[in-house]
């Protein structure tokens, strides 16, 4: 098994034909096919099926690019700090964050560290935490940024910041709210949530098993955005992390209460694997992000004035 053929492996596996995988390979089909064939051979295993739609990874091609992944990378991230000869970062960086932390923070600081570092490129996907996590084990991510989990993991968790948890209503709200209440209370009223897939939704189970809290939502649903929309023109409420409707609670949209009793937080993490060291490029990307992460904490959430309608466009997952 040469390291070449791996290499062809893991681009055809990821770009799901043979032409997409050619062409980002910079080889001829013929050469690609043919080398997959010889790794097929000497495994005496069916990697690929053909299908309409591509070229079908079988299990043992998902088994192989589980474990094979991760080995590629820290070649790469290898390579690329051996060939560094002017100490100018010059690489890629695989980040994941929950979507509501990235909808607050991420435009501007990828603006800031590509103005700091120009030509290092940058994939960042959004998901559920422990799919993030998941993936950072799995060697597919360098960090993600995710509510800190509440089980211990078998990855390095940093501490990031601390962020509110409110309880959000319609300005059209059947109930006289206060700035404040109780956990409790607000557990009473009609309320929309997410499921319990999402990880907010552990978050605030775990703190309604400590305070004896029945936590039982009208409606459930993943989408922020449908709970939000929901929120704002109905008599329901919901409990989302005040970065998630900072700008349409700006705006008048949205009413924002005080949760007390216990003070609701949900703690942001950044992870890591712990035997498998970032690259200068993941290293300089994450505490830009960290940074940026922590201001948006310590400003309570509040929206800047100056943003536009098209930033009010809450993540669905996170």
């Amino acid at each position: 098994m040469e390291f070449r053929q791996i290499q062809y492996f893991i681009c055809l596996f990821e770009e799901g034909t043979v032409t997409r995988a050619a062409r980002r390979l910079n080889i001829v089909q013929p050469a690609l096919s043919m080398q997959i064939a010889r790794l097929e051979e000497e495994l005496g295993r069916k990697l690929f099926e053909r299908s309409q739609q591509g070229m079908q990874p079988t299990s043992a091609a998902r088994q192989m690019y589980r474990l094979f992944l991760p080995i590629l990378r820290d070649y790469t991230h290898a390579r690329e700090q051996v060939l560094r000869t002017d100490g100018e970062l010059n690489g890629h960086v695989n980040v994941g964050m929950i979507a509501s932390v990235a909808q607050g923070v991420l435009s501007d600081a990828l603006a800031e560290f590509n103005a700091r570092h120009p030509k290092v490129t940058v994939t960042v996907i959004d998901g559920y935490s422990a799919t993030l996590a998941d993936l950072v084990a799995g060697g597919q991510l360098d960090a993600a940024f995710i509510n800190k989990p509440r089980r211990p993991l078998s990855l390095s968790v940093e501490h990031i910041a601390d962020e509110d948890v409110v309880l959000v209503t319609g300005t059209g709200h059947a109930h006289n709210l206060g700035p404040t209440l109780s956990f409790r209370e607000a557990a009473a009223l009609d309320l929309a949530l997410p499921t319990r897939q999402h990880g907010l939704r552990g978050i605030l189970e775990s703190f309604a098993r400590t305070e004896d809290v029945d936590l039982s939502p009208q409606f459930e649903m993943d989408s922020i955005v449908s709970i939000i929309k929901l929120v704002e023109r109905t008599r329901y409420a919901t409990l989302l992390p005040r970065v998630a409707v900072r700008n349409r609670a700006s705006r008048g949209r949205l009413n924002c209460h005080e949760v007390v009793s216990p003070r609701l937080i949900r703690q942001i993490a950044c992870v890591t694997h712990p035997r498998r060291a970032l690259s200068a490029e993941a290293t300089a990307f994450v505490s830009v992000l960290s940074d940026h992460v922590r201001g948006l904490a310590e400003d309570g959430g509040q929206a800047p004035p100056e943003a536009r309608e098209e930033a009010d466009a809450p993540a669905s997952r996170g």
